[in-house]
């Protein structure tokens, strides 16, 4: 019997943030975005308590024997291997933080300790504390006649252990002091990058505070509540608007129970036991670290540190796509051939041009889109629009489920429909994920569709953050399946089958499962390439280890969680996954069946989570034009040998770091955005057809490798 080939979810999870962490310690990244990284591991730990362990804590409650179906542990083992995990990776976030401001030192920003503040140091601090934060502080404590006060997610407070001066011997008792929102994050001393945490400050002169009081200990500490609200339930209920109903939910969410606290520090055990039993969090997850608790003041540093041009990244611009001429109508190119974008390293302003134009054309009739994340300043609400003030019929689905972006659509929502944009909102069990444009043009007697298929959000600021795709078609067959997607979404139902579109949840699981079926019937010579985020659908994971079986090779790029170990003799020792990390975020989602002539290629939205496949539409789009087909194939063989960036998942559930020892350094990212500056030299409007068709066709087989030498971008 082959050896269990199923790694835990959680524990794949919080390995990828390990190797998030792991970027801070890359001394060939520069040091203050190595302090960065460190600011993404906590966002990520926050949001992956908020909603995974918050959860795991609702089954704990309420089904507390239901098992995970991968590794088969239940809630209470899930809960104690993920405190076990995090407690690992705590010291190597203090590790971390301290060697970057002992090299920010260098550049005259100093986080020093409270402890030694020279008299004159301590005297600055005192009255700055008596003068700007003392009046806004309220003396918060707790007894019979003052409750606990309710304590907000991620805001850090002051807890201190206190006995009244009158009561020599008597009972402690407890105080708590909010730190105030409206105050700078760090406070510097006169005319020095020497800083101290505010919250450091009011720690250090809480006595000032609490007058009445001796204080025994104080300490910083931080909460996080569940976030994990069973949003679904509300859809349920046909009396309310459903926008009201996402609105009361969304403020439900910020009183949620607590799963988890972080104490700064070495706080008094007898004041970390009072705070876990006020708010009932069981110690296996109240962790204690020495690195600040927030790093929302990063940004503060960063502005000190702004001429540093060696501490960060050397800015890179997203250029303009050789792929789009400058001075012709986009949709008449996009009649002409198909065309493919590729954020961040081309702009998605070619993408808005798209709209802008649609909402002016004449031949227009209307104009159909799912929106699930969008930019706060939003060029593309801002097209739709004008488009729908111009007489277009406009609609949009807006998905207001989208995890903490549910205010941010609930306002886009009623904008839109001010612009006289029809509103939509998802179906009743299902969040609707794809990333679809459809634009309708009639000539007379004549219709003729636009539509566009992506792997990521319609953001124009992740699309300077996150790579991804979005194909832009004039395909009938294409533009006919987005049209019954629509229609479906409109009568709130699901789409049973398309001719070119795979559309989840009930046509793009079973034809992923055909196609590597398929090419399981070519054995050796079958071929699997999948370019995701996560891995965690179990039929998928089976179907993948079948086809190793049979000797097809898979190669898998999986920037998080993935629950298949390769490497597993008898199981999935056919199969390589890699994992890149790197300045932007690995999003975009490639699917290839197949070589040469039977090759099929495909983008996506959806990963290959059991969330996707079955509980959300998502649309995957085929790549017909063989010039592009090439493209994809090109980005997913090159992402498959970056050996800077890359980790390879190994048979022991471990990732270590791609050797680039006897090879050309590839940093796929780097190579992207080389790439799009070469293409970007010379000026579009001066291109021919022929040479834009000639862009990205390197090879024509989507397994050769890819030998490219890197430069520098000046």
């Amino acid at each position: 019997m082959a050896e269990s080939f199923y790694d835990n979810r959680e524990l794949s999870w919080l390995k990828f943030n390990a190797r998030v962490l792991e970027e801070s310690f890359d001394e060939t990244t520069p040091l203050f975005e190595r302090l960065r990284f460190v600011g993404i591991f906590c966002s990520n730990l926050d949001e992956f308590f908020m909603i995974r362990v918050g959860s795991w804590y609702d089954k704990l409650l309420y089904d507390p024997k239901d098992r995970e179906n991968k590794t088969n542990m239940n809630a209470k083992e899930q809960l104690a291997a993920i405190a076990k995990s995090v407690r690992g990776l705590i010291p190597i976030k203090d590790e971390a933080y301290s060697l970057i401001m002992d090299g920010l030192s260098q550049y005259g920003v100093e986080h020093i300790n409270e402890d030694k503040l020279s008299p004159q140091e301590d005297a600055y601090m005192k009255a700055f504390f008596l003068r700007e934060i003392r009046p806004l502080l309220f003396t918060g404590v707790v007894d019979k006649k003052h409750p606990v006060p309710f304590l907000k997610s991620g805001e850090v407070y002051i807890g201190c252990k206190l006995r009244k001066k009158t009561e020599t011997g008597g009972k402690f008792t407890f105080g708590i002091l909010p730190v105030p929102e409206n105050l700078p994050k760090i406070i510097f001393l006169p005319k020095s990058g020497k800083f101290l945490l505010i919250e450091e400050v009011i720690r250090r002169y809480a006595k000032f505070v609490f007058s009445n009081f001796d204080i025994h200990s104080c300490c910083i500490f931080r909460v996080t509540r569940n976030a994990d609200i069973p949003i679904d339930e509300g859809l349920f209920d046909h009396d309310m608007d459903f926008r009201d109903i996402m609105t009361k939910l969304v403020k439900k969410r910020k009183k949620l129970h607590p799963v988890r606290i972080e104490f700064q520090g070495s706080p008094d055990e007898d004041t970390v036991s009072i705070i876990s039993k006020i708010l009932d969090v069981d110690e296996s997850f109240v962790f204690k670290q020495n690195s600040p608790l927030s790093m929302s003041f990063v940004s503060v540093i960063e502005k000190m540190l702004e001429k540093q041009s060696e501490l960060f990244f050397k800015p890179l611009s997203p250029q303009q796509s050789p792929e789009v001429l400058r001075n012709v109508s986009l949709i008449e190119q996009i009649k002409k051939r198909d065309i493919l974008l590729n954020y961040p390293y081309e702009n998605i302003n070619q993408f808005i041009r798209l709209l802008d134009e649609a909402a002016e054309n004449p031949n227009v009739s209307s104009i159909k889109i799912t929106l699930y994340r969008v930019a706060r300043d939003s060029k593309i609400i801002n097209a739709l629009n004008k488009a729908a003030e111009n007489g277009k019929d406009v609609l949009a689905l807006v998905e207001l489920r989208a995890r903490f972006d549910e205010e941010n659509n609930i306002g886009w929502s009623k904008q839109l429909e001010d612009a006289g944009v029809q509103v939509i909102y998802g179906l009743e069990e299902l969040k609707v994920h794809s990333k679809l444009l459809l634009i309708t043009l009639r000539d007379g007697n004549d219709i003729t569709y636009i539509t566009q298929v992506g792997t990521g959000n319609y953001n124009e600021r992740t699309s300077k953050l996150y790579t991804d795709l979005t194909l832009l078609t004039a395909d009938k067959d294409i533009g006919s399946d987005a049209s019954v997607v629509f229609n479906a979404l409109c009568e709130e139902a699901t789409v049973e089958s398309t001719n070119r579109l795979l559309v989840a949840p009930k046509a793009l699981k079973s034809r992923i499962i055909e196609f590597i079926d398929n090419e399981i019937t070519y054995g050796k010579e079958g071929y699997i390439g999948i370019k995701i985020n996560s891995l965690t659908d179990r039929d998928l994971i089976e179907k993948l280890a079948e086809a190793s079986r049979a000797g097809v090779k898979v190669d898998l790029v999986i920037r998080g969680i993935c629950c298949l170990i390769p490497g597993i003799k008898d199981a999935t020792e056919n199969i390589r996954v890699i994992s890149i990390v790197g300045r932007f975020l690995e999003h975009s989602r490639i699917y290839i069946f197949g070589r040469d002539s039977r090759r099929r290629v495909y983008i996506s939205s959806a990963d290959f989570m059991t969330r996707n496949t079955e509980r959300r539409v998502e649309v995957a789009a085929p790549i017909l034009d063989r010039r592009l087909s090439d493209r994809v194939c090109d980005i997913f063989n090159t992402c498959m040998n970056d050996n800077v960036k890359a980790r390879e998942l190994m048979p022991d559930g471990l990732y270590t770091k791609v050797s680039s020892e006897g090879k050309e350094p590839l940093n796929s990212q780097l190579y992207f955005y080389e790439q799009a500056y070469e293409h970007a030299k010379s000026d579009n409007s001066d291109k021919s057809e022929n040479s834009v068709k000639s862009y990205g066709k390197k090879s024509a087989d989507n397994n050769s490798p890819v030998k490219v030498k890197i430069r520098k971008i000046k």
